[in-house]
């Protein structure tokens, strides 16, 4: 019997070998209308908007990192390509995003544009081949050439938000262009919105301490084309801005590279044939040895699940493209925002909704809002992009010697604070940290939402945790030991204070600290010791085990009765409920303390389907993570049709690229949750290890998977006709 199932196993791993996993190309046979039309192409820290209008390739650039002096993440500029005789009008139009190589070809009456970013360096290519000697025009067009004023309504795109200075500016960029090439510098002054935070936060005595990327920090950008020459200025108007170009003409083109170094980019050796295809073809593999880390697919028998697999791959894309960044993929449209003209619909009398630069985006361009920030990073745990998620981890190790002065300076006591609404630089934003009132605690935000929120920090040292276990990685535990370790020792130390502090005894009956005043995620307020909070501790510290935290001094997870049955409530007490989250289910993800293979499976089932906030506030919009629960409760039915309203094709044309949900399109933090909950239909683990494949994956539905799991697996399955195998890879 033994010799029969290990056959059995080594058939099936072979089949599931039997070639490298290579992603469907995405094609366009129609031009677009505008930028929302865009197709995404990336690598490094770059990403681009690539689309044609009316024959004219047009690319909005950014990059990760670019911050002005208000906290605004630029773009880098627009760039166009026209060539005469219009060749791409022809009806054998194409635009192809080739997932497996990463990279982009525009073709069309006997014209083709291959464009990408190197994904070791900084660096954009546009490789242009034409059929005959043809006259073409490349322009970077800037709405940046003059100082722009920020209105009261646009200010949502940086961190002044509602607290606006009366003489708040985008300012120009320096431009400069030569026979051949362009260079383009955004210098920002010495005083910044960073300084404001921290006068406006009592935190001068620091100042010096403090982590600040912003003051007069730098960002540019170089072209070089040759064949290419620059013949002057004009200007123009797209969308909501009116913009300057600088153009560069070439009389005869037949072939030309354009090389465009960004930030910080050091470029290749040089710029001849042989290193730009090295660059091409080093990317290529880059990007397949992306897609041999983990996949997901299915043979199409089932509509739903095909939109899903494919969506989920879209996203990942996404996220791929910032794999080497100093700074993470924002929630509210990453690097792939296009002109919010075409976000939200027109007003009644036609006019647009966001008539400002492509600059604009809803809630900050440093801002870190880290209850949807999360959720773009869980999903790369099980799909073991784990170089991805060291760029989020590193920022808030790159906070910590912040959030621990700053809790220093206000309580006196050890351990790190991170707050909600966090900038770039670990404090809170200015305007969300409010106006203090007198009397009143300045380390905690005059925030309804916000106050007291602390505990979003824990789930990213989790996803350190979880990493170093599911890649074999233990660097993963060291270099992050010292992020969860502070983030534990804050809530010990400063919930004995607080009691202390109210005139109690600092540990409870049970040798329990307590957590009061708290705060279950921004909805469950004034809370006493909220079940998301106590979940998290608890979970951390039996993962971290050599921290700070004795486990005895946790409260318990708060239950409670609904119509006889038990359920586990946002808290033992709250003052009110802000906000529309559901709090009493994250003991079940992230913090996987009830779920499948779990005790207390009925209890969390319980709470997902009698709880009346969490039954009231069931959506797929946005951040919300119903989608996730469903499935981490084996509730197949459920989990199929929250995670396919999850899935389901956004409203542009690249089909995830989701509206603007509660933030800014496209709506990353939706796409984060949307893959975890596809991969917590695929695979879970009980406490001890112990594998449970397909969960919540409906039997009708074929699909085959590679994902990761702890203690360095690889997990590969298949569900075919209702039947289910699998095998486990070291």
């Amino acid at each position: 019997m033994r010799k029969a199932l290990l056959a059995i196993i080594l058939t099936l791993s072979l089949a599931l070998h039997a070639g490298d996993y290579t992603p469907r190309d995405l094609v366009w046979n129609t031009q677009s209308q505008n930028s929302s039309e865009s197709m995404p192409c990336g690598g490094y820290d770059i990403g681009m908007n690539i689309w044609v209008e009316d024959g004219d390739i047009l690319m909005y650039v950014s990059q990760s990192g670019w911050f002005d002096e208000n906290n605004t993440l630029l773009k880098a500029g627009r760039w166009r390509l026209h060539l005469d005789n219009n060749p791409l009008g022809s009806d054998d139009f194409q635009q192809t995003l080739h997932l497996d190589l990463g990279h982009v070809t525009i073709s069309g009456g006997g014209a083709e544009v291959t464009i990408w970013a190197d994904v070791f360096h900084p660096i954009i290519f546009f490789d242009i081949h034409t059929r005959q000697k043809t006259q073409a025009t490349l322009s970077y067009e800037s709405w940046r050439y003059k100082d722009r004023p920020v209105t009261k309504a646009e200010c949502q795109q940086c961190s002044y938000k509602w607290l606006i200075p009366k003489d708040c500016i985008t300012h120009a960029d320096q431009i400069e262009a030569d026979d051949q090439s362009l260079t383009v510098t955004h210098r920002n002054a010495s005083s910044t919105i960073f300084d404001y935070a921290v006068s406006y936060e009592r935190l001068d005595a620091l100042k010096d301490s403090l982590y600040d990327p912003l003051g007069g920090r730098t960002m540019s950008m170089t072209m070089k084309a040759n064949g290419f020459h620059f013949n002057g200025t004009s200007d123009g108007q797209y969308a909501s801005t009116d913009y300057r170009a600088w153009n560069f003409r070439h009389d005869r083109l037949r072939h030309a590279v354009v090389e465009i170094t960004l930030d910080n980019g050091e470029g290749l050796p040089n710029s001849s044939p042989r290193y730009i295809n090295e660059s091409k073809r080093r990317s290529a593999r880059w990007w397949h040895a992306f897609w041999q880390r983990s996949w997901i697919t299915t043979d199409g028998n089932d509509a739903d699940a095909a939109r899903m697999v494919r969506n989920y791959e879209l996203m990942r894309y996404l996220l791929g493209c910032n794999a080497h960044g100093q700074w993470p993929t924002k929630f509210n449209g990453g690097l792939f925002t296009f002109d919010p003209e075409y976000v939200d619909p027109p007003k009644e009398d036609g006019s647009p909704s966001n008539p400002f630069t492509p600059d604009y985006r809803k809630w900050g361009g440093g801002t870190m809002t880290a209850q949807n920030q999360r959720l773009v990073y869980w999903p790369m745990v099980k799909s073991g992009d784990y170089d991805l998620l060291k760029v989020q981890l590193d920022t808030y190790l790159r906070l910590l010697p912040t959030a621990v002065a700053r809790t220093r300076h206000y309580w006196g006591h050890g351990g790190a604070s991170f707050t909600e609404q966090m900038e770039n630089f670990g404090l809170p934003n200015p305007a969300e940290y409010g106006k203090q009132r007198e009397g009143g605690d300045p380390g905690v935000e005059n925030n309804a939402w916000l106050e007291y929120e602390w505990d979003t920090a824990l789930e990213f040292g989790m996803m350190a945790l979880q990493a170093a276990s599911c890649s074999g990685d233990s660097t993963f535990v060291t270099r992050y030991a010292p992020l969860v370790d502070e983030c534990l020792r804050f809530f010990d130390e400063h919930y004995q204070y607080q009691a202390r502090r109210l005139g109690a005894k600092a540990l409870d009956e049970n040798g329990h600290f307590v957590i009061y005043p708290g705060s279950g995620c921004e909805t469950y307020k004034m809370a006493y010791n909220p079940s998301s909070t106590v979940a998290a501790l608890r979970a951390v510290t039996e993962w971290r085990k050599e921290g700070p935290l004795p486990m005895e001094r946790i409260p318990d997870i708060p239950l409670r009765v609904i119509d006889g049955d038990s359920c586990i409530a946002p808290a033992q007490a709250w003052a009110r409920i802000q906000n529309t989250e559901t709090p009493q289910l994250y003991p079940v993800f992230p913090w996987r303390i009830y779920g499948m293979g779990r005790e207390g499976l009925e209890t969390a089932r319980n709470t997902y389907w009698k709880d009346p906030h969490a039954v009231a506030m069931r959506d797929t919009k946005g951040w919300k993570q119903d989608n996730i629960w469903a499935a981490c409760l084996g509730l197949v039915d459920e989990a199929r049709r929250l995670n396919s309203g999850k899935l389901a094709d956004g409203p542009y044309r690249y089909p995830a690229f989701w509206d603007a949900g509660f933030d800014w399109a496209p709506d990353l933090n939706r796409g984060g949750a949307a893959m975890t909950g596809l991969q917590e239909m695929l695979l879970q683990e009980a406490p001890d290890g112990t594998l449970l494949p397909f969960p919540a994956w409906p039997k009708e539905w074929n699909v085959r998977f590679r994902l990761h799991a702890t203690g360095h697996r690889v997990v590969e399955g298949e569900m075919k006709n209702g039947n289910a195998t699998w095998t486990v890879l070291p």
